[in-house]
């Protein structure tokens, strides 16, 4: 009798012993891997920023040189193209490791180190606004690394489909579906070209878009670590279409708002929309601010709204780049029916880096196709 308890002490102790042990590796586990989701989603949004950069200096190099060449017969800027498919790739890999409430306020790095690299390489003026801008965007940029939530939930198909079914995302997605239409209606139908009014419509478009990418990028991530094999599921193929969809409409209103308004204008409102309905998405379809200390949010919340100053101070009125003959003619880029001269920039509209269009000095003025 005495040789039986004893076992059974000794084996209740080594339990107790165990499960912190199991629980302490499960935290590190969950730990490495949203650390790996910021390096990653800081790694692509860099390169984004470089190749937004090339790309513009392929175009002010062939403009000064007076060639005929079409800007799309240069290594130079097919080099900037690739980095940007690099790094958009990079960012959506990330979501599949960290929150989605997390990785798309990390755009400001694609525009702190856009406004680096112009002033260094490509000969803009440094203000005194760039600095402080800076300063404020890495520091909230610390504060939303610090204080947000830090596990993701595994992304895999029944849970996908179970927040689908969620009532909280059901009476989000029939608001959101009624607040599109409307705004809709005042652009097209009543022809309220007002700025406010077309990047609402994308950060709506951004909020589908969040949701999806995580949703494919996690099911993905769950897939290669063999966990689960998510691919057979239809539910992939449903985000996936979802995903491509949201994003070609996100792009078209994103150009007509590059047109129609300064880039200055257009940079750091998308960025303060799109990072809220992100936030918003994902804590309403991922439950990703549950169980998080009030504290925590009050600080993630702080980071969010200093890192919005900075992303303003730094875009607004950026300088244009002072050289003897910065024009290229419209009849260089294929498709193209006007031929007056406009400010050579870069249009790129790929998902992730709407924030860093900040390079861009003013809109092209053309009529949408």
């Amino acid at each position: 009798m005495a040789n039986s308890t004893d076992g059974l002490f000794a084996q209740n102790t080594s339990d107790n012993i165990s499960q912190p042990e199991e629980l302490r590796g499960i935290r590190e586990n969950a730990y490495m891997t949203y650390t790996q989701g910021i390096i990653i989603a800081i790694c692509g949004n860099f390169l984004i920023s470089i190749s937004l950069n090339i790309q513009k200096y392929t175009h002010v190099r062939l403009s000064q040189r007076g060639s005929s060449k079409p800007y799309y017969k240069s290594v130079l800027w097919w080099l900037g193209i690739s980095l940007m498919g690099l790094g958009e790739l990079g960012n959506f890999a990330a979501y599949g490791f960290a929150p989605a409430s997390l990785i798309a306020p990390l755009g400001c790095v694609s525009v702190i180190a856009s406004a680096i690299i112009s002033v260094v390489f490509l000969k803009e003026t440094l203000r005194a606004s760039d600095l402080l801008g800076g300063a404020l965007a890495i520091a909230g940029t610390y504060l939303l690394v610090t204080f947000a939530p830090h596990f993701a939930p595994h992304v895999t198909a029944n849970m996908v489909e179970r927040s689908l079914m969620s009532w909280e995302f059901l009476t989000y997605i029939f608001v959101e579906v009624i607040a599109f239409c409307i705004l809709l209606y005042l652009y097209k139908c009543r022809k309220m070209k007002h700025i406010v009014i077309v990047m609402l419509l994308v950060a709506l478009l951004a909020s589908v878009t969040v949701i999806s990418v995580k949703a494919v990028s996690g099911m993905i991530t769950e897939s290669v670590q063999g966990n689960h094999l998510q691919l057979t599921y239809p539910i992939f193929y449903v985000m996936f279409i979802v995903m491509v969809a949201s994003c070609a409409f996100q792009i078209k209103f994103l150009n007509q708002a590059m047109k129609m308004f300064d880039a200055t204008e257009v940079v750091p409102i998308n960025y303060v929309f799109f990072t809220a309905s992100a936030i918003v998405a994902g804590s309403l379809f991922y439950q990703e601010f549950f169980g998080l200390s009030p504290f925590n949010i009050c600080l993630f919340v702080l980071g969010l709204v200093i890192s919005f100053i900075g992303v303003f101070l730094i875009a607004r009125t950026r300088p244009k780049i002072k050289t003897d003959s910065v024009f290229i003619s419209m009849g260089q880029i294929p498709g193209a029916r006007c031929t007056e001269k406009v400010q050579p920039e870069t249009r790129s509209s790929s998902y992730g880096s709407l924030a860093s269009k900040l390079i861009c000095n003013r809109g092209t003025h053309t009529d949408d196709s």
